[in-house]
C-alpha cells in the first residue's frame, strides 16, 4: 500500500511516498481501516523529525501520521464496537503509527463510529486535539462551570476545541483566548458565536498583563508559558500544559513507547526530566496552583463523547487546509506550516479523495 513516509529523520521537505505492506489482524481486537483521510498534529511532524529519537529509535521506513477516519474493512474475532462497512475515525495508539496511509490497524477500544453528520475529512481532524482538550479540562478538580478559563492560540488545532469543549460541554461562564490581529474575525466564524468572550491580539497586547491578577481559574497551555501563568491564576487554580516538557516517569508511560521492542527512557535523559517536572510542580504549589503535564490516552469511549457533542452542535470542526494525498508536494506544505507553528487555522487534513482543496 502507499503510505506518506520517511526514510529518515527529515522535515516535511524530505517526506516520499513509500510503498509499505498493508497492516493485517494482529489480535481478536484488531481492526483494518481503509483510510479516507487523516490530520496533521505537531507531533506528527515532530517525530518524523526525530523529536523523540533521544528516547526511541524509529525504524525506517517509517509511516507518518496517527489521526485518521476511514471504513472498516476487517474485524478480529472478538471485537464489538464496529462491523465491516462502518464509518469510524480514531486517534491510533503508537504502536499502530501511520494514518497517512491507504490502510491502517487500530485496537477497536482506540476507535469509535465517526458522526454521521461530518465528512471523512472533518471527522479526520477531531480525534488528537479534541481528545488533548477534553482530558486536559478533566482535569480540573471541580466543576469549571461558570469559571474562567484562559486557552491560548484558540484557532490552533487543540485550542479550536479547547475552546469550544470549555464553553459549550464544561458551560465555563469566560473564555479568554489569544489570536494574531488578522484572525480575529475568523474566531467566531470557525469556533461559532458566543464560544469566546475575550479575545486578546498578542501582536498588540501581552496576555499576561492584559488578563488581570488571580482571576483566571484553568488554563490550557499550548504555547510554553505554563509558569508565565501563574500570576494569573486564583487559588486552587490549574494549568495543564501539553507545550512544556513531560517528566521522564510520564514519558516512559505515553503510548508512542508502547512498542515491541519495548524503548526504554536512558536514565541520563529520565533523572533531568524528572526533575525539571519536580521543579515546575513545586512553584505552581507555592502559589497555591496545580500544574500537570498531560499526555495524551488514546480512548474510543472519550471519541464517543465528542461524536455526541458533534451531533448536538456542541462541538464543530475547524480545519483551515485540505490537500490530496496523491499530492505529495501539497502534503509537504501543508506539513511544512505546523511543522513551523506559525500562520495555520485549526487542523490540515489530507484527503484520499479526488480534488484538492485549499482553506484558509
Amino acid at each position: 500500500m502507499r503510505s506518506v513516509g520517511t526514510t529518515t529523520y527529515s522535515p516535511p521537505s524530505g517526506y516520499q511516498m513509500l510503498d509499505l505492506p498493508k497492516p493485517e489482524l494482529k489480535g481478536p481486537k484488531d481492526v483494518i481501516i481503509a483510510v479516507h483521510a487523516g490530520s496533521v498534529n505537531p507531533i506528527d511532524v515532530k517525530y518524523a523529525g526525530g523529536a523523540m529519537k533521544m528516547v526511541v529509535s524509529d525504524t525506517f521506513p517509517s509511516p507518518i501520521g496517527f489521526d485518521c477516519a476511514g471504513t472498516v474493512t476487517e474485524v478480529g474475532s472478538n471485537v464489538t464496537r464496529c462491523k465491516v462497512g462502518d464509518e469510524v475515525y480514531t486517534r491510533l495508539p503508537g504502536s499502530c503509527r501511520g494514518s497517512w496511509s491507504e490502510y491502517a490497524r487500530c485496537p477497536e477500544e482506540c476507535l469509535a463510529l465517526k458522526p454521521s453528520s461530518l465528512s471523512f475529512e472533518d471527522a479526520a481532524s477531531i480525534p488528537l486535539a479534541a481528545l488533548t482538550a477534553l482530558q486536559a479540562l478533566r482535569r480540573y478538580d471541580g466543576d469549571l462551570e461558570g469559571k474562567t478559563v484562559f486557552i491560548p492560540a484558540g484557532l490552533s488545532g487543540t485550542g479550536s476545541y479547547a475552546c469550544q469543549l470549555a464553553k459549550n460541554v464544561f458551560k465555563a461562564g469566560k473564555v479568554i483566548t489569544t489570536v494574531s490581529t488578522a484572525k480575529i474575525p475568523k474566531v467566531a466564524e470557525y469556533l461559532g458565536e458566543n464560544v469566546v468572550d475575550e479575545i486578546i491580539d498578542y501582536k498588540t497586547s501581552n496576555p499576561l498583563t492584559r488578563i488581570p491578577a488571580k482571576s483566571v481559574d484553568f488554563a490550557f497551555d499550548t504555547v510554553g508559558q505554563a509558569m508565565d501563568f501563574l500570576p494569573l491564576m486564583r487559588p486552587n487554580g490549574c494549568i495543564i500544559s501539553i507545550a512544556m516538557i513531560p517528566s521522564g516517569d510520564q514519558m516512559q508511560q505515553w503510548d508512542l513507547l508502547r512498542l515491541p521492542h519495548n524503548p526504554t527512557v536512558p536514565i541520563y535523559v529520565r533523572i533531568p526530566l524528572n526533575l525539571m517536572d519536580s521543579y515546575r510542580r513545586r512553584k505552581a504549589r507555592c502559589s497555591s496552583v496545580q500544574y500537570e503535564y498531560l499526555l495524551l490516552e488514546p480512548n474510543g469511549k472519550d471519541l464517543d463523547s465528542l461524536t455526541e457533542w458533534v451531533e448536538e452542535g456542541k462541538l464543530r470542526p475547524v480545519v483551515g487546509t485540505v490537500v490530496k494525498f496523491d499530492d505529495l508536494e501539497a502534503v509537504k506544505k501543508a506539513c511544512q506550516v505546523v511543522y513551523d507553528g506559525q500562520g495555520g487555522i485549526g487542523k490540515a487534513v489530507i484527503s484520499m479523495g479526488k480534488g484538492s482543496i485549499e482553506q484558509e
